[in-house]
């Protein structure tokens, strides 16, 4: 099957190149999948760098973490899916392929009439959105969310998931015309232009938000990040894009009860997965079939260019999801 596959360069450099690979077989309770798209996610980026390696017992020359496709054949002790069966899903890696294995009960079905280079655009950001604010920070409708950066996949799904759920929106970002993209979005701060402090006090009537979902991290933002956080608030993190180290002043956690929690999709059990995808199918699922919720997709490039669909990314020039259709 074709894959792209990281390969070092004679200078040393990782770089993605299209080849042929084993296609993988299902086990008793895995599905094939013939895979139609691919979201393209940072951690893609990392991986191709050697900076982020896949769990144990994935293939780690071909990265990917997130596909919509077809089930072309089932294991022994399949019951739920079926061949033909239209499902999209998270994996572990490997998922710049024309196939890829998956366990049952991880596969969530595509919602009927949407084409699958938008189902492949769901999975990553809506899952991990979901269980950042509604799980790990458990938002209640009426409270208010800070998402920072609001103009990344993730950052716009979590935008709708709040505002769908009936909480308020607020986000962050360097470009004001993307965060005009932003649907549900009550309250939007540019940052560089704007004192996001206040912004975020002025929009919450001076309370603070009861959750941040936090893709920057570190770099000298986190104290003022926890200045809009009320108190009990919750910060969590999935992400470093402005940094790894920073200083907190842990007496401000204290005072205000706050709890900041860190969380990555890929490295969760089998069993975590299994458990977050069956929250989807429960109750994310029917807001995709009521048109309530829709995949942002920023660009669709063919599956031969990935490294150009990589270079997107690294820009840092899109706003919503690049996509990878393998059909082309």
């Amino acid at each position: 099957m074709r894959a792209w596959l990281i390969e070092t360069n004679s200078d040393g450099f990782n770089a993605l190149r299209l080849g042929d690979a084993e296609r993988p077989i299902p086990g008793p309770s895995e599905l094939l999948i013939r895979v139609a798209a691919v979201g393209i996610n940072r951690a893609d980026l990392l991986q191709v760098k050697g900076l982020y390696p896949p769990p144990p017992g994935t293939n780690p020359k071909i990265p990917g973490l997130e596909y919509a496709g077809v089930v072309e054949a089932v294991g022994s002790g399949v019951q739920h899916r079926r061949v033909g069966d239209r499902v999209m899903g998270l994996v572990p890696g490997a998922a710049y392929a024309e196939y890829v294995t998956v366990q049952e009960r991880e596969a969530i079905p595509v919602p009927e009439g949407m084409a699958l280079t938008s189902a492949a655009a769901i999975p990553e950001a809506f899952m991990t959105a979901y269980r950042a604010i509604f799980i790990e920070g458990d938002l209640k409708p009426g409270q208010a969310c800070l998402i920072q950066p609001v103009s990344s996949g993730v950052g716009l799904a979590g935008a709708q998931l709040v505002h769908a759920l009936g909480g308020t929106a607020i986000g962050s970002s360097r470009s004001e015309e993307k965060l005009a993209q932003a649907q549900g979005l009550a309250a939007g701060i540019v940052d560089g232009r704007d004192d996001f402090v206040e912004a975020v006090k002025q929009a919450t009537g001076g309370e603070g938000v009861a959750v941040v979902f936090d893709m920057l991290g570190g770099g000298g933002r986190m104290n003022q990040t926890l200045e809009c956080v009320r108190n009990d608030g919750r910060v969590i993190i999935i992400g470093l894009m402005s940094g790894r180290e920073d200083q907190v002043d842990f007496g401000h956690v204290l005072r205000r009860r706050l709890t900041l929690r860190a969380f990555t999709m890929r490295s969760q059990p089998l069993e975590e997965r299994i458990r977050i995808a069956q929250r989807f199918i429960d109750e994310l699922l029917p807001l995709f079939e009521r048109g309530r919720l829709r995949p942002d997709i920023a660009a669709v490039h063919p599956f031969s260019d990935a490294p150009g669909a990589h270079a997107v990314m690294a820009s840092n020039s899109h706003c919503g999801k690049l996509i990878l259709d393998i059909s082309q």
